[in-house]
């Protein structure tokens, strides 16, 4: 069984920091950040990618709620909020969930963009479109 449906099931003891009829949120126990907060739909769904959109838009407006308290509570100096899709991309488990971590000045642990050279831009355009 999955683990975060367990967690929403009551099965396995959380550290709960929100709860309502379809969504809920809990601290990570492998925090990145002091605060590291996951928020789930209590029905399972893959990921991102499956989740109807009214339960999505709903559990993105309960992690922009809990950001800001992260925000306000923790003064952290910024907010990292992801989600991964499959395990290439560091999906670990497959239970749509999103990331709430905060970010402090001199953190080690920074998602880095760079560039990719030789991108055919109207080639993806079109593949996209």
């Amino acid at each position: 069984m999955c683990i975060f449906c367990s967690i929403a099931k009551k099965e396995i003891n959380s550290h709960l920091v929100y709860e309502d009829d379809t969504v809920l949120a809990f601290l990570d126990i492998n925090p990145t950040a002091v605060g590291h907060t996951l928020v789930i739909p209590k029905e399972h769904y893959e990921s991102f990618l499956e989740c109807p959109a009214k339960l999505r838009d709903h559990l993105f407006e309960v992690a922009q709620m809990l950001a800001k308290k992260l925000e306000e509570s923790l003064n952290c100096d910024g907010l990292n909020i992801l989600s991964n899709v499959h395990e290439a991309a560091g999906q670990s488990v497959n239970h749509f969930h999103v990331h709430l971590i905060p970010r402090y000045k001199g953190d080690t642990e920074i998602i880095h963009f760079h560039e990719t050279e030789n991108v055919d831009f109207e080639a993806l355009k079109e593949k996209l479109k």
